[in-house]
């Protein structure tokens, strides 16, 4: 049964970026869009640019400290970040996406996770093959991954990282979600916020999102054997 979209955005931990009209919506057109996607250059970039959005996006919700500054004319009084977040990302489709919130958090440490679907059988598995982090006690951490399925790989992956401590703040990204990932997500990381670009319609039956854009590591990087 697919959950109910208006009862998870209602949620108030679910934060939808095209939800209005903006630059936002182009970028993601452009991600769905079959002709353009035949540019991986695009694409990638494309991935960017939303991860540059939604990371601005999320910079209001982080903690700020009052600092004057010396121009060269005189003195200016401005709002500094206090403490840069831990971006994280599972490869390698979440690289480009990564890299949009690095452009911003210019001073933030990386995560890496590596992270695979397992589908020898009807039922979807996830294993997590290597994952390198600082230290994320008392941290702000954003967990990026540009589709967010069935949500079980950003659920394990996020378990897997609390052996490096316990963030004090969670937000996870993604470009495109599925109700049922979203779903899972929130309850197995309740005390995650959400920020997507879009929330889509549904999970097929190979677990992939309807509409969605397809493989976002094949169309950024190429196709694998």
């Amino acid at each position: 049964m697919v959950p109910d979209l208006d009862a998870l955005t209602q949620s108030g931990r679910v934060h939808i970026v095209c939800a209005e009209p903006s630059i936002a919506n182009h970028f993601l057109a452009e991600l769905r869009d079959v002709t353009v996607q035949r540019d991986s250059l695009r694409f990638r970039r494309n991935l960017q640019r939303l991860g540059e959005i939604i990371a601005y996006r999320i910079s209001s919700q982080l903690d700020y400290r009052h600092k004057t500054v010396q121009t060269p004319l005189a003195e200016s009084e401005g709002e500094l970040l206090e403490d840069f977040p831990v971006l994280a990302t599972v490869l390698r489709a979440g690289l480009p996406f990564h890299q949009g919130f690095l452009n911003y958090f210019d001073q933030s440490p990386s995560a890496f996770v590596a992270a695979y679907r397992i589908e020898a059988t009807s039922r979807v598995e996830v294993q997590v093959d290597y994952l390198a982090a600082p230290d994320l006690n008392g941290r702000v951490l954003i967990l990026a991954d540009p589709m967010l399925a069935t949500g079980k790989s950003l659920a394990l992956t996020y378990r897997a990282m609390l052996r490096f401590g316990r963030p004090r703040q969670v937000h996870i990204a993604a470009v495109i979600a599925s109700p049922e990932g979203v779903q899972h997500v929130m309850q197995e990381v309740p005390e995650a916020q959400l920020w997507l670009a879009a929330l889509d319609d549904h999970l097929n039956e190979h677990a992939y999102i309807v509409p969605g854009l397809g493989d976002a590591g094949d169309l950024a990087y190429g196709s694998k054997l």
